[in-house]
C-alpha cells in the first residue's frame, strides 16, 4: 500500500474531496426523507452505534471510471461482514458497532470497531466530524456516522473472521458509475422494500453494497452533488 497523495482539488478545479468532506458536518443538511421513515421502528432498548466513513487516497489503483466530481483515486474504506452473524450476514458495511461503556463518545467507538475489524492505525486517521444520527429498526440501533480522512494510510486485512469475511478499498468513481448503479429489492413476507445499491469488485471478489450501508453512500453522495444519473429501474433481488 502506497503512502498518501493529497487530492488537492477536484477534476474540474472544485474544492478537494477531504474539504468537501469535511464540510458536510457544518452544512446544516439532513439526511433525505426515506431515513426519516424507516422501516419498522426503535424502541426503549436501542442501543448507540457508530460507523466509520473513511475516505482517502489508499492505494495506487485508480478507477477506470473517469467520474465528473471526484478524482479517480479516491477511495472508501469497506469489509465484508461474516456470514454467520446475527444481523445482516454477509453484507457490505463500514467498520463500526456498538458504542460500549468505555467508549468517550461515538467517534472513540467508530475508531475502536475500526482498529478491531481492520487492524488499521487510528492515528493515521483525520476525524473530519460526525453526521446526524441514523435508525436501523432491523438491529434496534441508532448509529451516527463519523467520516474521516485516511491521512497516514496502514495495511488493513479481515482481523476477526467472525466479524469479518474482507476488508477492501473501492474507489469512489467505481460508486458513482451509472453503469454499477442498481435498486436493490428486499422482499419480507407482503412488504418490498428498495435499497440503493453499488456493484463492485475488489481483490477478485464481486460484492453488492445495499441496505444501510447502500443508503448512506447514496445519501452522502447526494449531499456532496457527486451523485451522476443513474436508470432506477434496473434492479436486483437483495442476496438474503
Amino acid at each position: 500500500m502506497t503512502s498518501l497523495v493529497p487530492v488537492t482539488e477536484g477534476p474540474t478545479g472544485s474544492p478537494s474531496a477531504r474539504d468537501q468532506l469535511a464540510a458536510l458536518p457544518h452544512d446544516g443538511g439532513d439526511w433525505p426523507s426515506p431515513w426519516r421513515v424507516a422501516v419498522g421502528a426503535l424502541d426503549e432498548r436501542a442501543r448507540p452505534a457508530a460507523v466509520l466513513m473513511l475516505f482517502g487516497v489508499l492505494d495506487g489503483v485508480p478507477s477506470e471510471h473517469a467520474a465528473r466530481a471526484v478524482a479517480r483515486d479516491l477511495d472508501v474504506l469497506l469489509l465484508a461482514r461474516a456470514t454467520t452473524l446475527g444481523h445482516h450476514p454477509g453484507q457490505v458495511a463500514f467498520p463500526g458497532g456498538r458504542v460500549d461503556p468505555g467508549d468517550d463518545d461515538a467517534v472513540d467507538a467508530a475508531l475502536r470497531e475500526a482498529v478491531e475489524e481492520t487492524g488499521l492505525d487510528r492515528s493515521g486517521v483525520e476525524v473530519l466530524g460526525t453526521l446526524g444520527e441514523l435508525p436501523v429498526p432491523v438491529s434496534n440501533h441508532l448509529v451516527t456516522p463519523v467520516l474521516g480522512w485516511w491521512a497516514r494510510p496502514t495495511p488493513v486485512r479481515a482481523v476477526d473472521d467472525a466479524e469479518s469475511a474482507h476488508v477492501f478499498r473501492v474507489p469512489v468513481a467505481d460508486l458513482l458509475d451509472p453503469e454499477r448503479r442498481r435498486t436493490v429489492t428486499v422482499r419480507r413476507g407482503r412488504s418490498v422494500h428498495r435499497s440503493p445499491g453499488f456493484l463492485t469488485r475488489a481483490d477478485g471478489r464481486d460484492h453488492l453494497v445495499w441496505g444501510f450501508t447502500g443508503g448512506l453512500l447514496d445519501a452522502l453522495f447526494d449531499r456532496l452533488g457527486w451523485t451522476e444519473p443513474w436508470d432506477r429501474s434496473r434492479t436486483l433481488d437483495a442476496p438474503l
